[in-house]
This record gives C-alpha cells, structure tokens and sequence, in this order.
C-alpha cells in the first residue's frame, strides 16, 4: 500500500552525518554519537518498540480498528526516524539546534558561515565586508554538500559587520554563478524605494548594548484558549504598514482589556509579497523586515507576556514562495529529490498555490524545519504555533478537488503522505519536550482522525484543531437563507460536531473571511447601511438592529458551544466594516483597506463600541465560569417552531432566541443542578446596544421535572426547569447562585458570602462594556422605554 512511502533509502543512509572530519568544530560537537547500527537490527527493534502496546487511539475510537497497520506504520515510522536523529544526532533537541551551526555563527574569534547545497559545484561568501567579490572568500565542500567558510575577526572586530548584506554565491553544473540569501539567514531587507527590489540577506548580530533582554516570564498556560488573531503590519489605523512596537504598545493593551488571553500573530516569517499575507514564505529564520527589526518582534512578545498574554506564532511549513532571488526555492537547480529541499517533478508544486513542496523524508529538510520551531520558540520566546495548510501536508492530493464527507477510507488511503505525518509528529513531540506547556494548533480542513491526539497515543500530536466548518456555515446562512429559514438543529449539529477527546478552537470568522472577495459577518449583515447608520445621535434602523443583535448571537454561541478555545481576528469584535485588500497590482498597490479602523470603536457616539462591549463581556464570562474548559455541554432543546437553542456548559444555562419576532414570556428551559438561577450575561443590555428587556434582579427558582434518575420522564431530558423571560434576536446566560445549607435549611445569611463572590463575578462582567445608563439615554434610546424600569439596566 505504501510504495513511495517507505522509509529513507539505503543510499541516504550515509546521508545521515553531513559533517566531514575536515570541520574540527563539528567533529568534536559529534563525538558523542552512539555507533551506527546495521539496518536490520534498528528494525527489529523498532518493531519491539513499535507493538510494545496498544496505540489508545484506537480505544478512543473503536471505528479506526480496521485501520490499525496504518497506525502502527506510522509509529514504526516516527519511532525509527527519532531513533535514527539520537543515534547520529544525539537527540531531537540536539538535532533541531541547526541554526547553531548553519548560516553564520560566531565561533572562536571567527564568523563561520556553513550551507547545504549539494548541487553546487562552487560556493563564496559575498557581501558588504568584501566589497561583494568573493575571489578572496572561497567556500570548501565536504563530501554531503555542506559548503563551510571560517572568517577570523580582525582587530577583535567581527570581519562580517552587524547589520551588513552578505549572500551566497555559488555556481551549479552549467556554469552559471547565481547569487542567493543564505538559507538560515536571520534578517533579510530590501530596497523600499526600488519597484520589486530583490531581498538582501543581513548578518544580524548586534553588539549586547542592542540586544534586547527580555524582563518578564512566560504567563501560565491558560486553562483555555481566547484567542486574537492579528496581523502586525496591518494593525494601524492609517494607510501604512505598522511596526511591531507600535502594535506593542498601541494593540496589545487592547487585546487585553477585552480578555482575550492569548494573540496568534500572522505574517512573522519573511515573505517577500506583502499581498500572500504571510503565507509564501521566503526565509524561513527571519522576521518580516516591514514592521521592524528582531529586537523590535521580541519587545512585543515582551511586552505581551508582561500584560499575562501569550503569543503564537503562524508557522507555514507546508509550502514554500517560488521566489527564487530571495527565496529556499533558489537553491533548487535541478538536483535529485534527495539533495534538494523539495520533491521533483509535480509532486515539489503546488498548482493552487503556485509554491513549492517539502521533501519530509529528507534529513537535511527535517534539520532545517525542526530548528526553526525551536528557533522561534527560543529565541522569540513564542508560546506555540498554528500550522498552516495542514490538509495541504496530510495528502498526496493536498485536497485539491477533494470534498471530505467523513468516511474514514478518505483519510488512510495511498493519498496520505506519511513522510509530512511523521514529520508533524517529530515537530509536535519536539516542540512539546522544550515546552510542556506549548499551545500547538493545526488548520486542517479534512478532519484527519487522531491529529489531535498525543503523540504516544498514536495520534500526531497537535493540541487543538481549527474548527474551520464553522465559518463556512454561518456564511452559507448569511448568504443563503432567510432568517425564518435558520434552522435550530443545524446550527447547534455544526457547532458540536467535532471529534471526541480531540479539542478545537471555535471561530465565526478569521482573516480568511475578511480578505478582498469576502465579507466580514458585520457587513454581510449591515452592509451599506454601516456607513450611515451607525451613529447613537438617531434610532438604529431594523437592518442596523437585526445587524447588531446577530452579531453578537453568531459569535457568542460559536465560541459557547463550538470548541474548546476561541478565535477571534483583530477588528472583528467590534464589527470592523470592508475588508482586507493588500497593496497589488489590481487596486493601484493602495494602502487604503490594509489597515484597522480603531477610530470607529473608540468615538463614543457610534454603535461599534456595543459589539466591542459585549466581545470583552463574553470573553470574561469564561474568565470567571471556566465554561470553555468543561466537559459537560448539553444541549437540551434545539426548537424550529420558536427558533431557541438551549444549551447548559459548565453549569450554566445558554438561552438563544433566534426568531426575529417572538418574545416569549416564561419560556421554560431545562438544566440539571436545582436551586436559583440569575441573568450573568444578556445580549440584550443597554450597556451592549440592546432594549433592556430582561430583568437581572429576577431569581429564577427551578422545578424538578419527573422521576429522578430517569431521564426520558424529565423535561427535555433534564432533571429541572426554571422560567425565562427570551426577547426576539438575543442570548442570555443564567447562572446558579451557591447557597450554603445550613440545618437543613437555605438561609439568607448562610448564603450570602457565596452569593456576593457570584455577584461581583457578574458585575464584572457588566462593567466590561464601559457604558453607563445615562450615556445609553444620551445616544437618543426611544422616548418609550423609561429610566425608572429595572428591566431595562443591570445591577
């Protein structure tokens, strides 16, 4: 079944030690490596260790039985390739400190510069140190392809200045010299006043003066995922690419003020097209050079840690730019599958993407990619990845034309790639032994069984999957369907969809869906209407309160009932309008909408500051319940003829009315602990731009619902009901006051030391939408609804 996929050829065996004798530094850094073993023994012995015991994976999930030789295949897989990197590496760890050696280092008064390029035939260092004639810089090969070059100091001076251009110059077998950036380059600048200027490698290696220090811990990993999806560059409110201490100091605080605990930051890998946003990578080891330098990267991961956020990285290691001046795909001239970076022939392309294609199976491919993820890991200090384009990585087809229905022959099938899952495995093992407590997500539209399993389960290892069915189907009912046409069950069947004991991080929308082409749920819901009809100084026309009203419901329950984590993109909570165009040839190369309207949140008198309000309320709401982290979520009514969901996580009670309409007076909702219940969060406040109409000083008293213990006789299957005021278009969450019972009887001054910790809980919530009744009544609310009604504020 597995053919091609078998694992490294005999002929790469001796492949596996690429340094020579000749490079006295690495022979004595490699003298510790264990004896090579014959072939046959380390398969015996990979097949003991291998069916030592029973993958768990397949208990969790009775249904991948049939396919277990694939899951042990990749075991044997994985288990033989990190056997193979201790035995000639001396560890994982050891192996992924490729950067270390690779590229340009200091070592012993010297600059040591050292690349793979086995297909060159010469190679020279050039640069501003050698007025970029490279006769007197002559590069020396050893017998696996590593071009190396010692460079002493002189005068106790680095010869290769900090903050000069340096390339690779090297001639391949038909006689042509061509110049490259170094592929471990640490910076990388271009001319920005040069139209499609070519990137230059820079030497960066500042003296300590520059070197930023970094002053506060990592923050505890948080029980659960909220978090905020951002791009640097485009984070500033004028038309331009901001930097990365402006978005530090200008972005990050509000990030925190609305409680998100983690920001996920896209676009860091250099990429020399701004327009890929990110995603075509051309050097690897160096941050993107538009917003600043890495000293500036490493303050904002500074300066996030010490406001308690933690920070991912968008690792892209699926695919690469077909850049070839500043780009990996340079040092690819033709060589063989097994001295290149990448596959030959249709399977190193990607048509859809236009990029090249990773050969995981290669050492040196496995050296360069695991060094990175510890790269950023140490000396970025970032906190996890998201790994972009999974699917892409999982299959021979990358998913192209491919529409999965969940049949499990789709995803163990010739199609897997099993050399891209053994290296997903290696990076997650490897990621999760320098950091325990690493966030590592995948994006993977497929639904591969097990992506989200440990490692040693037989799973490979990620913690969390994208939720990425989601968004798409909010979009077909945005697009589609009539809002009499939503249907209960489906909603709440897309959202709880997911595989058992394998985690998501749930999102209505990203960057995906606010890219040019695309709408943002804010403007496919309000559309023109949001460039007139925002203002508090007249009444919100119906398009503008259906608008408001559904945008926090689709958000909300998204994040309530979708995952485990929650994602959000950066201008997306406040309802940001238009959407992302990046400088290109098809709109002039215009700055206009690469950029975030800040202004239109923070001026008091439009309506964008109640969805705001209401994203920092939710996002505190699990703050203070920890909903997000609960096992227990039950949805006990899902009702087509009155458009509500009903859903208890944790124990609190979820209350969604969806019809456009109806208000229903004493709607009876089931849950499964007895006693009182109040409002914690409600949609429909007048501090998140709603109508007031539920009551927060109302104590909802429950019934028990028929014979204990025996659930088809309970209402809805559940053990007690309580009865709720829900308003058309709106989302409240009850929560269940503790009492002390004290003689058997629930006293008022037993309970209210609990009451009043669950009280300051809600009150907390409250103040996170930062208005006041009476700025509420200034913005021109309805003569109708008076001041005096309590149903109509909280308390």
């Amino acid at each position: 079944m597995y053919g091609s996929l078998g694992m490294l050829p005999k002929a790469n065996v001796g492949f596996l030690t690429h340094f020579s004798s000749k490079d006295s530094s690495l022979a004595n850094h490699d003298s510790t490596i264990p004896a090579l073993v014959t072939d046959d023994e380390l398969s015996a012995m990979m097949r003991i260790k291998a069916n030592a015991k029973e993958l768990r994976i397949l208990e969790l999930d009775p249904g991948l039985r049939p396919y277990k030789d694939q899951f042990e295949y990749r075991m044997k897989r994985f288990t033989e390739q990190k056997t193979l990197i201790h035995q000639h590496e001396g560890s994982l760890e050891e192996f992924a400190k490729g950067y270390l050696k690779f590229g340009l280092n200091r070592e012993e008064g010297s600059v040591v510069y050292r690349e793979w390029a086995p297909a060159a035939e010469e190679a020279q260092l050039v640069g501003d140190f050698n007025g970029w004639d490279g006769s007197n810089h002559k590069m020396e090969r050893n017998e696996f392809g590593v071009w190396h070059i010692k460079i002493p100091d002189v005068d106790s001076n680095s010869a290769v200045p900090h903050n000069s251009r340096v390339k690779f110059r090297f001639k391949h077998n038909n006689g042509v010299w061509v110049d490259r950036l170094p592929a471990w380059i640490k910076y990388a600048t271009v001319d920005s006043t040069k139209f499609a200027a070519p990137y230059d490698g820079v030497h960066w290696d500042p003296p300590a003066s520059e070197r930023y220090e970094f002053k506060y811990p990592r923050p505890p990993k948080p029980e659960a995922p909220r978090i905020y999806e951002a791009h640097v560059g485009m984070s500033s409110s004028e038309p331009r690419v901001n930097s990365y201490r402006e978005f530090a100091d200008n972005v990050l605080p509000r990030i925190r003020a609305n409680n998100y605990n983690t920001v996920q930051l896209m676009a860091i890998m250099e990429h020399s097209y701004y327009g890929s946003f990110g995603y075509h990578v051309t050097n690897f080891f160096a941050v993107s050079s538009r917003s600043g330098t890495p000293e500036d990267l490493k303050y904002l991961i500074d300066k996030a840690h010490s406001l308690g956020l933690r920070v991912l990285m968008d690792v892209v290691h699926s695919h690469v730019s077909n850049n070839v001046t500043d780009g990996l795909n340079g040092y690819d001239v033709g060589q063989a599958t097994q001295d290149s970076y990448f596959h030959t022939g249709e399977r190193g392309y990607h048509t859809l993407w236009d990029s090249r294609l990773f050969n995981y199976s290669n050492w040196e491919v496995l050296r360069f990619l695991l060094s990175n993820l510890r790269w950023w890991l140490e000396e970025f200090k970032f906190d996890g990845f998201r790994f972009d384009g999974i699917t892409s990585m999982l299959y021979h087809h990358h998913g192209i034309n491919m529409a999965f229905t969940g049949d499990y022959n789709e995803y163990f099938s010739e199609s897997t790639d099993v050399d891209a899952v053994v290296y997903m495995m290696l990076a997650n093992d490897l990621i999760h032994s320098l950091l325990p407590d690493a966030i590592v997500i995948a994006e993977d539209v497929s639904g591969m069984p097990g992506l989200g399993r440990p490692v040693d389960e037989g799973g490979i290892g990620f913690d969390f999957r994208l939720a990425m069915a989601i968004p798409d189907k909010w979009i077909d009912y945005l697009k589609n369907k009539n809002d009499d046409e939503w249907s209960m069950t489906d909603i709440s069947r897309s959202l709880t969809n997911r595989r058992y004991t394998e985690k998501c991080i749930a999102y209505a929308e990203s960057h995906d869906q606010s890219i040019v082409g695309d709408k943002t749920i804010a403007f496919f819901l309000m559309d023109e209407e949001m460039y007139s009809g925002m203002s508090c100084l007249m009444e919100a026309s119906p398009v503008i309160d259906r608008g408001i009203a559904l945008h926090k419901m689709i958000h909300f329950i998204t994040m309530a009932l979708g995952g485990e984590g929650y994602l959000n993109f950066m201008g997306n909570e406040f309802g940001h309008p238009e959407w992302i165009d990046f400088p290109r040839l098809g709109n002039d190369w215009s700055y206009e909408k690469c950029r975030r309207q800040w202004e239109l949140v923070d001026t008091d008198h439009l309506r964008y500051k109640f969805m705001n309000a209401f994203d920092r309320a939710m996002n505190l709401l699990d703050e203070e319940f920890s909903f997000l982290t609960s096992a227990k979520q039950i949805v006990s009514s899902t009702d087509e003829d009155t458009k509500v969901i009903v859903f208890e996580r944790g124990d609190l009670v979820f209350v969604f009315n969806f019809h456009p309409d109806n208000t229903y007076d004493g709607y009876k909702v089931g849950c499964d602990l007895p006693g009182k219940y109040r409002v914690a969060l409600d949609s429909d406040a007048w501090e998140f731009g709603g109508h007031g109409r539920v009551g927060h000083d109302i104590d909802h008293f429950t019934s028990p619902e028929g014979i204990p213990g025996v659930p088809e006789t309970n209402f809805n299957n559940r053990p007690n009901s309580f009865k709720v005021l829900s308003p058309p278009r709106t989302c409240v969450v009850y929560y269940r006051v503790e009492e002390d019972i004290s003689n058997e009887t629930i006293g008022e001054e037993a309970s209210v030391e609990v009451e009043d910790k669950y009280v300051e809980d809600v009150e907390k919530i409250e103040e996170a939408g930062r208005v006041t009744k009476s700025e509420v009544e200034t913005s021109k609310i309805p003569d109708d609804e008076e001041e005096g009604d309590d149903n109509k504020r909280l308390i």
